[in-house]
């Protein structure tokens, strides 16, 4: 007689799932859900729904077209299961689930739906040549199957299980994790009623064991207000309306046009008084910030880092997330419509960006997946101790992916101008700011990091191609050579670089006593030795306000009369010197106190004469410089500059002529650095005609004491080598600038 088979004990009640299988669902340590989760063949004939619902009393599956039908519970945690043994096809269905507390509700399910990335995607990602990384990463909305849910995507190649949690799914890991890729250690699923304004971040086991970690998306687009650390979804409805400025963008020559540019830092820029505390948003900034920068004559605003960071001291510098402005001040919409505010104005908006270093906190980057995944395992390279931050591993293809996307997220997404590129000495130098014995040299025994030179020249060249009229700036303070040169001709590729020569040699000069400064004449001149060697932008940026450094005109010596002389007379003398401009906020008003994120700046001082004269002075020289081609178009030639005379230490005085591209467009700038009045000094001058002083920093209107004249004819004989003179007043400590009538 035939045996008749017999049934294991537990495969009825388990629907032919192994407790091992069943046990690892609920603790989540399944290492392939999808082949588990969701709709299956059980063998030649029939289908099981598997699903994890830990919430629910009650699960029913509904089959297009076919009878609600109840899942068995088969494990305590809350995992549930049907089989359909007639089934010889995958089929439609929907799960109508009763939680213990609230409303039966119905939805699809999560592991119901093929994979969703493209092969060309994956295939760029994989090279480390995604420059649109953003529009497949992270979290997007999306219709698949007619179902509407949000599509989750990350990177965790190292990782033992990623979910996606949130607050659709009670913050449990178990509840969603997704599917791996292992040629990408890209992670994914697509999960139904989940949408805009949902909160979630990515929950991951490691390899090593421990506590799951707890991140915001790398590339999510918004993020919870600070002291939360979650990511948000987020779907744009703005309309642009700056297309002219566009277009306009493109087709400029920026090297030959004016650029001053107001450096401003969001949160203390100007706070209502009746609460202090509280920024001003984005929106709100549209009626108070762009107003003033387009009265002032700025031609760019740039922001000091907007993307999102958990702690307000570090200015925005230690980010946690690069794709997300600050919800600070509002949504990313919101910042949309303070940049395209700008752009209606004819202003362009530059973004500080940060791709030198990144914040440890644990809700970012760092050991995102457990392993060093963004920086460098060994701290000789990865640690940055004097800023207590972590250095990008600019040799892997996720960090290539990551950076380079982001560089080109900002130009598409918020349409902004330029990228002030952050702390680039640091990123090219491996033994930046170490010791002997704590970095490790390149593979040909030096100092130069390859891999960040390599990114950069790959930044500037992918930004310039996908996107000519946007400006890259670079904050290198060494004399590495060719930041500015382009990249086929073996530079960096920046359009301009910061002149951290001039702004110390300059400054150190103007604090010096009057008295002594004749012994320092080369301070002021030296910069002329190399002014052409880069395309140069002068910077008087927010570092040189803090840190017990003092404010701009905290740093001029003498009485009050005579700091707010120096004052102008430095600010003139920056307006006229070869090379783009910064300033930044506070210094247009001689605010006395140094600069500290915590509050407002000190608007209330332009009720007194001399404050509210410097920042006349600073509207007047804004608009002088862009109206006068002398002052801009030759910035990065000697064709556009020529000494009149540098050698007169003794009085502290120097002279010089700014040209532009047309013989008559040329200017004469004069400066006295010392308190004495000069009567009846000779310059020499290229013609014998008349000139009109077009600006004197020592006018009343800018509360000086308004010594000199308006116009001086020039004698027909030659003076300082050249062929005409003039003989002028020249007053203290004043900067002159004069126009052939």
């Amino acid at each position: 007689m035939k045996k008749r088979a017999t049934r294991k004990p537990d495969e009825r009640s388990t629907h032919g799932l192994s407790r091992e299988v069943l046990n690892a669902i609920s603790v989540g340590y399944l290492s392939d859900p999808f082949a588990v989760l969701g709709q299956h063949p059980t063998g030649k004939k029939g289908f099981r729904i598997c699903t994890f619902q830990p919430h629910a009393s009650s699960v029913r599956v509904l089959p297009k077209g076919g009878k609600k039908t109840s899942a068995e519970k088969i494990h305590d945690s809350g995992i549930w299961a049907i089989t359909f043994p007639t089934r010889t096809q995958p089929f439609e269905y929907l799960l109508e689930i009763t939680p213990f507390e609230g409303e039966p509700y119905k939805t699809a399910d999560a592991y119901q739906f093929e994979p969703q990335l493209s092969d060309f995607d994956l295939q760029l990602w994989g090279e480390g040549t995604h420059l649109h990384a953003w529009r497949f990463m992270g979290a997007h909305t999306r219709s698949v199957n007619g179902i509407d849910g949000t599509h989750f995507v990350v990177s965790a190649p190292s990782a033992n299980r990623v979910s996606v949690i949130g607050s659709f799914n009670d913050w449990d890991g178990r509840r969603h994790p997704m599917r791996k890729y292992h040629e990408q250690g890209l992670w994914e699923i697509f999960i139904p009623l989940v949408g805009h304004g949902d909160v979630y971040k990515f929950e991951i086991l490691t390899a090593e064991g421990g506590p799951s970690l707890k991140k915001a998306d790398p590339f999510g687009v918004f993020a919870e207000f600070r002291p939360g650390t979650a990511s948000i979804i987020h779907n744009s409805a703005y309309q642009w309306a700056d297309k002219d400025w566009l277009k306009s963008r493109k087709e400029t020559n920026h090297h030959e046009s004016p650029i001053s540019i107001y450096e401003v830092h969001l949160g203390s820029w100007r706070r209502d008084p009746s609460e202090p505390d509280r920024f001003l948003s984005y929106r709100e900034l549209i009626q108070e910030l762009v107003p003033y920068v387009s009265e002032m004559g700025y031609t760019h605003v740039e922001f000091m880092p907007v993307a999102e960071h958990p702690y307000d001291p570090s200015w925005g510098y230690q980010i946690t997330g690069y794709f997300a402005p600050t919800s600070r001040f509002g949504t990313p919409d919101d910042f949309r419509a303070l940049v395209d505010a700008f752009h209606r104005q004819g202003i362009g908006v530059i973004l500080d960006w940060v791709p030198a270093h990144f914040t440890k906190d644990d809700h970012g980057l760092r050991r995102f997946d457990g392993t060093a995944l963004y920086e460098h395992e060994d701290p000789r390279k990865g640690e940055h101790k004097d800023w207590g931050t972590l250095i990008f591993n600019y040799g892997r293809t996720e960090v290539q992916n990551f950076l380079l996307s982001n560089a080109i997220y900002w130009i598409e997404e918020f349409h902004i101008d330029g990228l002030r590129v952050d702390a680039v000495a640091s990123m090219l130098y491996l033994d930046y700011s170490r010791e002997e014995g704590e970095w490790i040299p390149n593979h040909h025994g030096g100092r130069e990091n390859l891999d960040a030179i390599h990114f950069l020249q790959r930044f500037n060249t992918v930004v310039h191609q996908y996107h000519p009229g946007v400006l890259t700036f670079a904050e290198e303070s060494t004399s590495w050579q060719g930041v500015s040169r382009p990249v086929h001709h073996g530079g960096l590729g920046f359009d301009f670089k910061w002149n951290m020569g001039w702004m110390n040699d300059t400054l150190q000069y103007i604090e010096k006593d009057p008295i002594y400064r004749k012994y320092h004449q080369n301070e002021l001149t030296f910069s002329m030795i190399y002014a052409f060697t880069e395309n140069f932008m002068l910077p008087l940026s927010h570092d040189e306000v803090v840190h017990m450094k003092q404010s701009m005109v905290g740093k001029m010596p003498g009485d009050d009369w005579q700091k707010f002389a120096n004052l102008r007379l430095l600010y003139t003398y920056m307006m006229a010197h070869p090379g783009k401009k910064l300033l930044f906020m506070g210094g247009e008003i001689a605010q006395w106190s140094e600069w500290t994120q915590k509050h407002s700046l000190d608007w209330h001082l332009l009720q007194w004469e001399p404050h509210k004269g410097v920042q006349n002075l600073v509207h007047d020289l804004n608009h002088l410089y862009a109206q006068n081609p002398a002052l801009h178009q030759q910035d990065h030639s000697w064709e556009g500059f020529q000494w009149i005379d540098m050698s007169d230490a003794d009085n502290s005085l120097i002279s010089f002529i700014r040209r532009g591209r047309s013989p008559e467009a040329y200017m004469i700038c004069i400066f006295n650095f010392t308190p004495t009045v000069h009567h009846e000094y000779r310059f020499g001058v290229p013609e014998a005609r008349e000139y009109e002083v077009i600006l004197n920093s020592d006018s009343s209107f800018y509360s000086g004491s308004n010594v000199g004249v308006q116009r001086v004819h020039a004698s027909q004989e030659s003076w300082h080598h050249q062929p005409a003179h003039i003989s002028i007043t020249v007053p203290p400590l004043t900067g002159l600038i004069l126009k052939p009538c």
